[in-house]
């Protein structure tokens, strides 16, 4: 509190504006959260002067780091012209070229603002298409605030998430990487199944990636039943390789939602479908009754967005090889060291350039799903975090995944090693 007093003022005259003083429940943590003035690069800076090494980077969305030139310069450009049509623009065309070329799935695209938007209209699409009504989800999986998939998202997952949140008997949860129970469960709705949604790193539920045996298998099972199969890639997609992670895993997703890091860290999301199937939401070829209406919103494919799209791809793909090296050796790194720092007591998790650290208790000793991660002591990982926010400045958002970004450096890697070696020895 002593080195953040400026930020506890504010913070209170947040609360009286915001609920719980914030605008996205993740961001408060006790006994205020620091209120961030500036940031550059791997750094964000406090109203009260602290500079913090910054591993939450924007909910993950900022691959190239904070403010990277690559995409600044080009928004700069664009201002001058308008930031807001709401019209079709030419720079749409543009960085939808560049999706489509590196995500093959997205034969068709349209752009919302957030994610959640994004897996909301995967899910309509879903059930227009195949005239079923259940979507099967995974257990601890998140993909938004939509009414229809706030469900199952944290431990205990048979109880409902929200309070004026219906329940919702059109929606199933499923256990992540087990195969069986999941097919188990799957087939006992296979009539009225519309559709799989599914991320291939669990990202809030514990940074857990999935086994290419155990997604093979759902889309097996999905694609045989005739339902569609969703992938949720907004963390992972363009975090490993320049395009989709389903690529690297050979499946053969129907429709693909994408956002963070292709928005350049500004507001987006992306539904990327097959042709067949995104033809439904073509309202100048069907009527009312025969569309699935998807929308857009008032701020979809603003020009400064794809502005910034299209900067941050197209630097991505000119330093795809080096970059993707780069930190996916730094995440490599960070999650060996870090399970040998605590000599057994944690399992890092997680996959290229992303991890996530989990204090064990006694009955666990792996992770393999949010049921897992869910019986890992997460007291003692906020505790983790907040005590290198307060003596190292470091910045892991308490209790979230870490992601490295391309302005981070072996040294980082180092320094978050000796901040975890002097918490390890005081627990």
């Amino acid at each position: 509190k002593k080195k953040t007093k400026k930020s506890g003022l504010l913070f209170a005259k947040s609360k009286k504006f915001h609920a719980n003083g914030v605008n996205h429940n993740i961001r408060f943590f006790e006994p205020y959260p620091f209120v961030t003035r500036s940031a550059k690069g791997k750094f964000l800076q406090d109203v009260d002067g602290n500079k913090y090494i910054d591993y939450w980077m924007g909910h993950w969305s900022l691959i190239l780091g904070h403010a990277h030139p690559a995409v600044s310069n080009q928004v700069k450009k664009q201002l001058p012209s308008c930031w807001m049509h709401g019209t079709v623009n030419e720079m749409t065309v543009s960085f939808s070229e560049i999706i489509q070329k590196a995500v093959p799935v997205a034969e068709k695209i349209r752009y919302v603002s957030s994610g959640t938007e994004a897996t909301m209209y995967a899910v309509r699409i879903a059930r227009a298409f195949t005239g079923k009504k259940i979507i099967a989800k995974i257990d601890g999986g998140w993909h938004g605030y939509a009414t229809d998939l706030l469900k199952s998202v944290n431990w205990p997952f048979d109880q409902q998430e929200s309070k004026g949140v219906a329940d919702d008997l059109h929606v199933v949860s499923m256990p992540y990487n087990d195969l069986q129970k999941s097919l188990n469960i799957l087939n006992s709705v296979k009539d009225d199944l519309a559709g799989v949604i599914i991320e291939p790193v669990l990202g809030g539920g514990g940074c857990i990636p999935a086994t290419k045996e155990y997604l093979a298998g759902i889309q097996e099972f999905v694609h045989k039943n005739n339902a569609l199969f969703l992938l949720d890639e907004i963390v992972t997609g363009f975090r490993f390789s320049f395009g989709c992670l389903y690529k690297m895993m050979g499946l053969d997703p129907d429709i693909v939602t994408l956002g963070k890091i292709v928005g350049g860290g500004f507001p987006i999301g992306v539904i990327c479908g097959k042709d067949k199937i995104m033809d439904i939401t073509d309202t100048s070829s069907h009527t009312k009754m025969d569309r699935s209406y998807i929308g857009g919103g008032t701020f979809s494919a603003n020009p400064i967005t794809m502005t910034a799209g299209r900067a941050m791809l197209s630097h991505l793909k000119k330093n795809s090889g080096s970059l993707y090296d780069k930190i996916g050796a730094l995440g490599e790194r960070a999650r060996k060291e870090l399970t040998q720092v605590f000599d057994g007591k944690v399992v890092t998790t997680g996959k290229g350039s992303l991890f996530m650290t989990h204090f064990l208790s006694n009955d666990i000793s792996e992770i393999k799903s949010a049921q897992d991660a869910s019986r890992c002591n997460a007291k003692m990982l906020q505790k983790y975090h907040f005590d290198m926010i307060a003596k190292d400045g470091i910045f892991f958002l308490p209790g979230k995944l870490g992601a490295f970004s391309a302005v981070h450096s072996q040294s980082d890697v180092k320094d978050l090693i000796c901040a975890s070696e002097r918490f390890a020895a005081t627990i």
